[in-house]
């Protein structure tokens, strides 16, 4: 069976690739324009059979269109560069907004007692079946890419994180010997961005990522494609891990002028 579906996978990467997707990607995903030539053709293949694979549904009155579907695979597919994947086998759905949406959850009032809540997201991802986007800010964060935000580098980053079942901050990793180090230097800089968080001092990484680690490895990988050369600087170690992750060397390749 896996043998069947890497040849059908194979198969389908050596569809050409339809120009108008490709004007689309030069439009809308400027970081395209920032990887070398074997890595735009490697990433075309990726998208294709993401877009083979999985389920799209507009929501919220949202009619969903090839640039909508191919400016969200293109994104989430920069992260699969180099590396062996499954393309994200979890995910079956993604649901697309037109703007920000109403997402429920609770707040514990006291052991046992929850209050519901609801929250404006611009993204959500389950850990398994489906990921929500807000296909404004999906155009919105792409469009700016020295800012450290981007929507679906983090919905896909809490993919990645889920592949084991356990969302914590910790994918699963390609080599048993980085397991200690991960550990060691994103549970460090978790801290450090947490105490920083508190004491009101800028800080590289969003702040969001105090949260948790697994909010924090999601925000980590947004810096790491959008803020390279600023990660690079200010978490040397984490940005080595996050090389070593995905396989990738962005602040390689980054505009100069991005980390002034």
């Amino acid at each position: 069976m896996l043998g069947l579906q890497r040849l059908r996978r194979e198969k389908i990467r050596k569809r050409p690739f339809p120009a108008e997707w490709l004007e689309t990607i030069g439009k809308n995903v400027p970081l395209y324009r920032r990887l070398p030539e074997e890595d735009k053709q490697e990433l075309q293949g990726h998208v294709l059979v993401f877009l083979d694979e999985k389920n799209f549904e507009g929501c919220g009155g949202l009619e969903l269109s090839d640039e909508i579907k191919v400016t969200i695979a293109a994104q989430a597919c920069i992260l699969l560069l180099h590396r062996k994947t499954d393309y994200y086998p979890g995910l079956y759905s993604i649901l697309v907004y037109p703007g920000a949406f109403i997402a429920k959850g609770y707040i514990e009032l006291a052991p046992g007692f929850h209050m519901e809540t609801e929250q404006v997201h611009l993204g959500e991802s389950w850990k398994h079946g489906s990921l929500i986007l807000s296909w404004d800010d999906v155009v919105a964060n792409a469009s700016d890419i020295h800012d450290g935000h981007n929507v679906v580098l983090h919905e896909f980053a809490h993919q990645l994180d889920s592949e084991d079942g356990r969302a914590d901050g910790a994918p699963p990793l390609p080599h048993r010997s980085m397991h200690i180090a991960w550990a060691r230097i994103l549970g460090r800089d978790f801290l450090r961005l947490r105490h920083d968080a508190e004491e009101g001092l800028a800080t590289v990484l969003d702040q969001y990522g105090a949260t948790n680690p697994a909010e924090f490895f999601a925000v980590a990988t947004e810096c790491f494609f959008e803020k390279p050369v600023q990660l690079q600087s200010k978490h040397p170690e984490l940005y080595e891990n996050l090389k070593l992750y995905f396989q990738q060397d962005p602040a390689g390749f980054a505009p100069r002028e991005a980390s002034e």
